[in-house]
């Protein structure tokens, strides 16, 4: 790991949600002491405020996607944030926010990326796909079709937000924790032949066996970028979230993908998405939070040398 200044950028919004609350997020992350965290870790931590768009008109689906302008003003707000960000050398972590945001912070790290001749590692930390269009869900909330999107499929403000598509290619992607996926998903996801570690993989191999596969072929080249969804943790340990999937990754499960992942030390931007203070006990799962990430700049639990 690199001492790159970490810069914290929110994005106070729950626009792609089905449900309200997740825009109370970056303020949940911040009281959980985020940034102390981070620099009692001996890491520069600049907290860069809160990016501002569109308040949620919480509408119904307009052709197929609910608030499309809005989730597009958003993501643009995100993308500009975390790629001038990048130019200046920091490491930004997207405090969300819902998934949506995703589009706007890894279209901009897959410009960075191109432009600094890196290879990119997405691990897309959540219960869900998130491969939804508008053709398959009929909810049109948007926080469940980042990938999608990114991918080059979806409403062309959202694929075209860079200014072509797709922003990544399907094999820059591993989605880890998955255990939610809708029907007609299954069968794009298999069509774009997307690397998933669902939790019935990781059950028969073990996490530590999926994350390495998962991180196989990263090096010095690579950029990775973590994009963790709070609903990949089990919602026994981290109620807080709209969108609950029993059967998630447990503490330690957790903290071992997360030291895996520090063990690169090729951690180079973050999103954590999705952390609803409407639905957390106290707070919890914003704590939970912000021990993980600790764990991805190297707090790690392990005694031996």
């Amino acid at each position: 790991m690199s001492a790159a200044t970490i810069a914290l950028i929110g994005a106070p919004t729950d626009i792609g949600a089905g449900h309200r609350g997740a825009s109370m997020g970056p303020e949940a992350l911040r009281v959980a002491g985020l940034a102390e965290a981070l620099r009692e870790r001996g890491l520069q931590v600049i907290d860069a405020g809160n990016l501002v768009g569109p308040v949620n008109p919480w509408q119904p689906p307009t052709e197929g996607y609910r608030h499309l302008a809005e989730v597009v003003a958003w993501n643009r707000a995100v993308m500009d944030a975390v790629y001038g960000q990048l130019r200046q050398g920091r490491l930004p972590i997207l405090l969300g926010g819902d998934h949506c945001l995703g589009v706007g912070s890894i279209t901009a790290v897959a410009r960075h990326c191109r432009e600094a001749g890196k290879k990119l590692r997405i691990l897309w930390l959540d219960a869900h796909a998130d491969f939804n269009t508008s053709d398959v869900t009929p909810s049109g909330n948007v926080h469940g079709m980042p990938v999608a999107c990114l991918c080059g499929l979806g409403p062309q403000p959202l694929t075209h937000l860079g200014g072509s598509a797709p922003a990544i290619q399907p094999a820059d992607i591993r989605q880890i924790g998955i255990r939610s996926v809708d029907q007609g998903e299954k069968r794009l996801v298999k069509e774009y032949g997307l690397d998933i570690y669902d939790m019935r993989y990781i059950d028969e191999i073990g996490m530590k066996r999926a994350m390495e596969e998962a991180l196989e072929g990263v090096d010095a080249d690579t950029h990775v970028h973590v994009s963790f969804d709070v609903d990949f943790l089990d919602p026994a340990i981290a109620p807080g979230v709209g969108t609950t999937v029993p059967g998630g990754p447990n503490y330690r499960e957790a903290q071992l993908v997360m030291e895996m992942i520090a063990d690169t030390g090729r951690v180079g931007s973050i999103d954590i998405v999705e952390l609803n203070p409407a639905f957390d006990e106290h707070n919890r799962t914003g704590q939970l939070a912000v021990d993980l990430v600790e764990s991805l700049f190297g707090k790690s639990t392990l005694m031996r040398d």
